[in-house]
């Protein structure tokens, strides 16, 4: 796993090998075992290296072709690269190292810009064709890789990380206001946009191609459509297929020259991945996982160590504490944006500890959103029933939920409640978005002293397809094009790349994730049974009580931590004369959210997060003297 930087000029001046140094200096936690920038006339490449394939300095970054004539730029790993060498050999390639980059210089020069449909892998790369002066970028199909884009009349900067780009001497430093109600809504700025004015993502599946000054991009892979239920579909069908095709991309992933464990939470997804590991691996498998001090309600750790000692792994175990909020500036660093999901802290620490024994893990995601694995899925498949309930009763029911205090715990009962009956009032698509979202209308109203514009329902139900598929299919169509790369993955990769560890998620193997496309909605969500068919593939692996047990997100006690111990910092932070002079919310406005938090009437702790977060960035990275990077606590 690396991180990439560079820049092209469209008018043809050289690229400046200084502003590249700087770029690249600023991705070195990617890549802390090799690191150089190439000037190469109008284009400029730079990376920073971990190394996990070929760790010789024949397969230093930027790779060359033997005539100088390719170079690439790279961040990833391809899976199937070996296997595609043969024919190449056929054709004449020579293979000088067991580098997958060169593989992919080889390809390029078979299919030109196609190459990338070849792969199976997690990738961003640059690839720079002297000759013909073209400039390939592209990311994976499912966008487990970054790539950044900054554009204006005479270059276009790029880099695996924003902060890499606005160490271009050229590239502005601007919030771009506009998304804030999208930001409040999703806990995330949805992509393409960035907080940043200028800066945006390029697609999951997408290249772009530089030529003769001109730009374009095209889409070289959109996820299959979620099939739709189907009453006479079976189970028993898809048990073989799926746990064959899991099987297959979990062996893909075991491909490394350095050592290799996995996240092991004890929950479904990790404890089959491990599973599967431990069939193709001599030694005992090295497994990690992260508990949380004084909150038992979100702690896994005593899940993940019976099910270590079951399939007989090396087990490692850490504990959160709440004085890990310390690492909140470190964090929001690694992330250049705001960011709402606090399960970035047991995800950075998790992978910090890791990578004191392994360069590579495996983890479990991607299977909820394959599967339905979420509660939500069902809750908005609910709401119909639900307002076939006499109005008398579901006034009463609403009337009581809004009462009840909000606790703190993982599953609180009361947040639940409320959020399903106020959801109900929607359509089942907008009450989905309701489940899910951060802050609602209302609370965006009261920050912002007026209704949301752009309206983030109406930006949610427009990623939601308008087919004739039952809700179950079109959702799980919106998830992957949502919160699975603008969240979950973001997290995974700014997390473990903080820590130079590289992680691998084997149920979002391109061919995993269209053969899961093709079960039938029903079988993966059976009434309130998520992820039906999974589970029925995973019997025989793992004992039918881990596979049987309720779902437990990655969660963090945030809500607790605000109302107790952390009240102090979070009014320190957020009412802070400087922070209110920045004007983005009405005078009160936080007070009274912080107010009504530590009151216990309401659960606010992810969204005070998110407000951290928002807070910490513009200090980091826009204020005068913003730009320079936290120190991690010790």
């Amino acid at each position: 796993m690396c991180g990439l930087c560079g820049v092209l000029t469209l008018d043809g001046a050289p690229a400046a090998l200084p502003a590249l140094e700087a770029m690249n200096a600023c991705l070195a936690h990617r890549g802390p075992d090799q690191g150089r920038a190439l000037a190469l006339g109008a284009c400029g490449l730079a990376n920073r290296r971990l190394a996990v394939l070929d760790l010789s300095p024949a397969a230093a970054l930027p790779m060359q072709s033997a005539d100088g004539t390719i170079t690439v730029a790279y961040n990833g790993e391809i899976y199937n690269h070996l296997a595609l060498r043969p024919a190449l050999e056929a054709r004449g390639h020579i293979f000088r190292t067991t580098s997958d980059v060169e593989t992919l210089i080889a390809l390029y020069r078979e299919h030109g810009p196609a190459f990338v449909e070849h792969l199976r892998g997690m990738f961003a790369v640059a690839l720079w064709d002297a000759p013909r002066g073209r400039l390939v970028l592209a990311r994976d199909r499912l966008g487990k890789k970054p790539l950044y884009l900054y554009q204006d009349g005479r270059r276009l900067v790029f880099a695996s990380e924003i902060k890499a780009i606005l160490r271009h001497p050229d590239v502005p430093r601007r919030f771009d206001r506009a998304p804030l109600p999208l930001l409040l809504a999703y806990g995330y700025v949805p992509a393409p946009r960035t907080a940043f004015e200028g800066i945006e993502m390029l697609p999951p599946g997408t290249r772009l191609i530089a030529e003769n000054g001109a730009i374009r991009r095209e889409t070289y892979w959109s996820p299959p459509p979620a099939a739709p239920a189907d009453p006479s579909a079976r189970l028993e069908d898809w048990i073989e297929p799926l746990r064959a095709a899991l099987d297959e991309a979990v062996r893909l992933r075991l491909l490394s020259d350095v050592p290799l464990g996995a996240f092991l939470s004890g929950g479904l997804d990790s404890s089959l991945i491990v599973a599967l590991m431990a069939r193709h691996t001599r030694a005992p498998v090295k497994t990690f996982a992260i508990g949380f001090s004084g909150e038992a309600s979100f702690d896994e750790t005593a899940h993940a160590r019976r099910v270590a000692a079951l399939l007989g792994t090396e087990h490692h175990e850490f504990v959160v504490e709440p004085d890990a909020i310390a690492l909140l500036p470190f964090l929001v660093w690694h992330h250049d944006q705001p960011f709402a999901d606090s399960s970035a802290i047991p995800m950075y620490l998790v992978s910090k500890h890791t990578r004191q024994h392994v360069t590579v893990a495996l983890s479990g995601d991607g299977g909820d959103e394959l599967f339905a694995g979420y509660e939500r899925f069902y809750a908005a498949n609910l709401v119909a029933r639900y307002r076939r309930l006499p109005g008398a009763l579901r006034g009463a029911v609403g009337w009581a939920a809004d009462r009840l205090p909000e606790a703190t715990s993982y599953r609180g009962p009361a947040q639940r409640a409320r959020r399903f009956v106020s959801g109900a009032a929607l359509s089942p698509e907008a009450a989905y978005f309701s489940f899910v979202r951060l802050f609602d209308d209302a609370q965006i109203a009261a920050l912002l002293g007026g209704a949301p514009d752009p309206d983030p329902t109406a930006h949610f139900l427009a990623r939601v397809p308008a087919d004739d598929r039952d809700l179950t299919a079109r959702l799980l169509d919106a998830n992957l094009t949502t919160y699975l790369p603008d969240d979950l993955l973001i997290k995974a990769d700014r997390a473990s790349m903080a820590a130079s560890l590289e992680v691998r998620a084997p149920f979002l193997d391109h061919e995993l994730v269209a053969l899961a496309a093709a079960v039938p909605s029903n079988l993966k969500l059976r009434g309130a049974t998520t992820k039906a068919v999974l589970k029925e593939a995973a019997r025989g692996v793992l004992p039918d009580d881990i596979i049987d047990r309720p779902k437990h997100g990655f969660g963090v006690p945030v809500g607790r931590w605000f109302r107790e111990d952390l009240a102090p910092y979070a009014r320190e932070v957020l009412l802070d004369p400087a922070a209110q002079a920045r004007g983005l919310f009405r005078p009160g406005a936080v007070e009274a959210l912080l107010s009504e938090h530590v009151s216990g009437r309401r659960n606010h702790g992810q969204r005070i997060w998110l407000l951290l977060t928002l807070e910490w960035w513009q200090r980091l990275f826009l204020d005068p003297d913003a730009l320079h990077a936290p120190e991690e606590p010790r």
